[in-house]
């Protein structure tokens, strides 16, 4: 694959790795990954009973705990002792994203934590006077700090979006505080430097909303058509997904979240190296800009419609090093992938964590 030609798939908003050499995939390479995938124990089929997208409305009542900067929301499912699964979702989305993932993986036994990120729904800031900050390595450690309040040592942690990136952040950085990896689109972190790279215009084409962010009109424009916006990209990223109005509202109603616009403008505008960082994170940004490997068992997986722009699976497959294995969704899975299909989400978090 050439430069130019890999530039065009890699989901760049996310701003992957974006090397040319990180996205040249040798031959040798696709053999390493095979070989991974048959000594892995990953297909196997999950012991999981069937279930239907959008059985599931609810989590029941919430619960909330102070961690690190934040007092977190949360759902939790399954027994208090059962193995742990960490879901995290991403934007424009919610926890609903796992409502019928949760339910399932709680069947077979897994104490199953769904937290609402920084700026979304009821998570809140414990200080006014902490920087709303929406760079990934803080994103990431909300994370740590939301296990350790919890004692929770060691996880399967799932993800899509900006959950899919901060999954693979931790399994990279801390792999003593992840068992196994389910990541949607594969690999997701980057550096600053290398997000400054300028796409051919039809990749730059893509990204028309990170662009608009970046300036006050799209600030403004965002908080205040925050329900609209979040509605047209879900069509644009699943575009084969024919969710209803109480869908989509569900979700919705997490935007109103006071912090909401401050952490996702922020965010995008970090990434675009447009808007500073808090220093303290310096050192894990540092590291992230490495483009460090992952080397806990993992299973990627790919909706067949997703409409975001992403990677082919074989740009990042030698990005993981341990046990590893692919999978392609059919069917029309679009970007929420969880949602769409959560019997195949749910079934990879239960054969990821068994490898």
């Amino acid at each position: 694959m050439s430069a130019t030609k890999a530039f065009e798939t890699v989901d760049q908003g996310r701003r992957r790795f974006c090397s040319a050499a990180s996205l040249t995939v040798a031959a040798a390479q696709l053999g390493m990954m095979g070989r991974a995938s048959a000594q892995s124990g990953m297909e196997k089929p999950a012991a999981l009973p069937g279930i239907k997208p959008g059985t599931h409305t609810s989590f029941g009542a919430l619960k909330q705990i102070d961690a690190g900067l934040l007092n977190v929301g949360y759902a939790e499912a399954g027994p208090a002792d059962g193995p742990a699964v960490v879901l995290l979702h991403g934007w424009p989305y919610d926890i609903h994203s796992y409502v019928d993932v949760a339910p399932l993986l709680a069947s077979a036994g897994y104490r199953v934590i769904v937290p609402y990120l920084r700026g979304y729904g009821t998570t809140r800031f414990l200080s006014s006077d902490t920087f709303r900050n929406g760079q990934p390595a803080a994103v990431a450690l909300d994370t740590i700090a939301l296990m350790d309040a919890l004692k929770i040592q060691r996880a399967t942690i799932g993800g899509f979006d900006w959950g899919g990136r901060t999954a693979d952040i931790i399994a990279a950085l801390w792999p003593e505080r992840c068992k196994a990896l389910v990541s949607v689109s594969g690999y997701l972190i980057a550096g600053q430097e290398s997000q400054k790279e300028p796409l051919p215009p039809k990749a730059e084409l893509q990204w028309w909303y990170q662009y608009y962010f970046a300036t006050d009109r799209g600030r403004d424009g965002y908080d205040r058509y925050r329900h609209d916006f979040a509605k047209l990209i879900w069509q644009l990223a699943s575009p084969q997904w024919r969710f209803d109005d109480a869908t989509f509202d569900r979700t919705a109603a997490a935007f109103n979240n006071p912090d909401h616009v401050a952490i996702v403008i922020h965010d995008y505008r970090f990434r675009l190296d447009l808007a500073k960082g808090e220093p303290k994170y310096d050192a894990v940004e540092k590291r992230l800009a490495a483009l460090p490997a992952i080397a806990v068992p993992a299973i990627t997986l790919e909706g067949d419609a997703n409409g975001a722009p992403h990677a082919e699976p074989s740009a990042y497959a030698n990005k993981f090093t341990g046990k590893y294995r692919h999978r392609t969704i059919k069917g029309g899975i679009g970007h929420n992938l969880p949602q769409e299909a959560p019997q195949a989400f749910a079934e990879a978090i239960v054969n990821v964590a068994q490898s």
